[in-house]
């Protein structure tokens, strides 16, 4: 237990439309016998110290015991709102640091939060995401609460690539093979991601 403390917390974004996956909620499409809101929970939770959903559904639609936390700017402006959304839910329980992962990767590694507080004691940086030969993983990524402010204000100013305000911040990266963050964006990939787990 005390070791799951030493961890920082965990949110799942999935606050956004799924606009290519016919505007369903990506929470509740089912990935074999469960929802992929599930599947992911399975692989962040015991990697930090509590979870929770960034999501603006209504509670009652997401299956999932988990603390629900909606975006507090309106007009769902990206996931950097969702990363706000994080970074305020951190703070409230004065965590310095929270790691935010999306509702499409039901694959990341094991390791993933290992990985990126390793890179961020080494360099130092407030920002660490992930990044596989494919490029960076922008919604992957360990993140100082502190950061909460300018990161309103960036949205507020316009701001919408996570990339854009990570880099402003002098971001590293942590590497990891590509098929750790195979992403389900169409009905395509979501077959492809059946039989992955079908065949283990």
């Amino acid at each position: 237990m005390a070791f799951k403390k030493s961890l920082p917390p965990g949110v799942i974004l999935a606050g956004g439309r799924g606009l290519r996956m016919g505007g369903r909620d990506k929470a509740l499409i089912p990935l074999g016998d469960r929802p992929l809101l599930l599947h992911v929970a399975d692989r962040l939770e015991p990697q930090v110290s509590q979870l929770a959903v960034n999501s603006n559904a209504e509670p009652v639609e997401i299956p999932s015991p988990l603390p629900i936390i909606a975006d507090s700017i309106e007009d769902r402006p990206g996931p950097l709102a969702g990363i706000l959304a994080a970074m305020d839910w951190a703070r409230a329980f004065k965590s310095d640091w929270v790691i935010t992962v999306a509702i499409d990767t039901p694959f990341l590694p094991k390791n993933l939060v290992e990985r990126l507080v390793r890179a961020q004691m080494t360099s130092r940086s407030p920002v660490v995401l992930a990044e596989t030969a494919d490029g960076m993983q922008p919604v992957a990524g360990l993140w100082y609460t502190e950061l909460a402010p300018s990161l309103r204000g960036s949205i507020e100013s316009g701001t919408r690539k996570v990339t854009d305000f990570a880099e402003a911040k002098d971001a590293v990266t942590a590497f990891f093979p590509e098929e750790d963050f195979f992403n389900i964006n169409t009905p395509e990939d979501l077959e492809i991601a059946e039989a992955r787990l079908a065949a283990g």
